[in-house]
């Protein structure tokens, strides 16, 4: 009957609590989804937060499902610039204290385990995501609307009315005016030739005579 417990075997109780405080990203000040899940072709963004103190300090993007062998894919120089790659992007929001991680167009071979981490002296600070990728969203398509068409137009037989050759246009120019204005004078000459034919030559002949017939009688007055 054991009533009592070696101080070696008691070290080795301490053992895994010591282990604990020196395996890196087992105890940090970094927190983030445990998974996060997405289509083929789609988006998918993983936020991870992180305690005061540690803004100014470089966030990467890690592959891999063991720390010590993850591949870093992603890092910011410290500052809130988004840092663009292939298909994954991250940018650090220094007020909100976490920084995205976004990964495009999805492939299958995407999926497995991640860490986002902070670069700092001695041991990085990490948290492990696990990336899930299913099947693309089926693409709904729509049938095409019927093309609508329309009877031809009948063929309209010219009436013969428009066969017949159209009336020569008359055209009333300068010279059609200056012809209009020497006809009129023509006609006003002829009148006036006329009038004095009929009219005045009498007259001027009655009123030569009517002189003459004054003119006699009064010679022949005096005489007496």
């Amino acid at each position: 009957m054991v009533t009592g417990t070696e101080p070696g075997s008691r070290t080795m109780w301490l053992l895994p609590p010591l282990l604990l405080l020196v395996v890196p990203g087992c105890v940090s000040s970094i927190s983030g989804p445990r998974s996060v899940s997405g289509s083929e072709r789609d988006s998918v963004t993983i936020w991870c937060h992180y305690d005061p103190g540690y803004e100014s300090y470089k966030k990467w993007w890690c592959l891999g499902e063991a720390w010590s062998s993850c591949e870093i894919l992603l890092e910011t120089s410290g500052s809130e610039q988004r840092v663009q790659g292939d298909r994954v992007a991250i940018k650090d929001d220094h007020s909100a204290r976490a920084f995205a991680v976004t990964v495009e167009k999805l492939r299958r071979r995407d999926e497995g385990f991640y860490w986002c981490g902070i670069e700092r002296s001695g041991t990085d600070l990490g948290h492990q995501v696990r990336v899930l990728v299913g099947p693309a969203k089926p693409v709904t398509t729509y049938p095409a609307a019927p093309e609508t068409t329309y009877p031809a137009a009948p063929e309209t037989t010219p009436a013969l009315a428009s066969l017949a050759p159209s009336p020569p246009v008359t055209q009333i120019g300068n010279s059609s005016v200056a012809l209009t204005g020497s006809l009129i004078r023509f006609v006003l000459c002829n009148i006036h030739l006329v009038l004095l034919t009929s009219v005045k030559v009498p007259l001027l002949v009655s009123l030569l005579l009517s002189l003459l017939w004054l003119s006699r009688q009064q010679g022949d007055s005096q005489g007496k």
